[in-house]
């Protein structure tokens, strides 16, 4: 039986849990075999994210503290939860998750958090599909790069047709 510091502490633990994440999700994995969610939380743990299997009401009572989660995850908090803590990117947390529910059907995605918003299955979904932060860097330095990609074959292709082609640039100029 748990006694009454225990339940304390495990508050305590969920509190500060949710302080340090950057987003959370309420996920069902009744039915779920012991070796699927030891993979699901082998690949959370890949993607800086953590589950935790909670009691609804000490999660109710750590949510006391975050008025924007009690808000988000109060209807969700029936039957059995886990917490799915995302510490790093929230949408590779997200990607993860619907990827194992793809495979494992019985994993339900309940609601998620991020930034102090609440987070129904659509906008999970949306974020799911988002691209991670080096994938958008990557993008957006293609962007950067393009006019100046560009205007290098411009160049190239005119140096070509006046017969100097790419080995011309690299010559020496003729002295005056």
């Amino acid at each position: 039986m748990i006694t009454r510091a225990d339940k304390e502490q495990e508050i305590k633990v969920i509190t500060d849990k949710f302080g340090k994440a950057k987003g959370a999700f309420i996920v069902d994995f009744k039915g779920i075999k012991v070796e699927q969610v030891t993979n699901l939380r082998k690949k959370l743990n890949a993607a800086d994210s953590e589950m935790k299997v909670v009691r609804n009401t000490l999660a109710k009572r750590a949510f006391k503290d975050h008025p924007a989660i009690e808000k988000a995850f109060t209807n969700s908090m029936k039957g059995t939860n886990a917490i799915v803590f995302s510490y790093g990117e929230v949408n590779a947390t997200a990607k993860t998750l619907a990827d194992f529910a793809k495979d494992v059907e019985v994993l339900q995605i309940k609601s998620g958090v991020m930034d102090g918003e609440a987070l129904d299955d659509a906008k999970i979904k949306f974020l799911a599909t988002l691209p991670g932060k080096d994938q958008l860097r990557a993008m957006f330095l293609a962007t950067l790069l393009a006019p100046a990609t560009t205007l290098a074959r411009c160049l190239n292709v005119y140096a070509e047709k006046l017969g100097g082609g790419a080995e011309a640039g690299t010559e020496a100029a003729p002295q005056a």
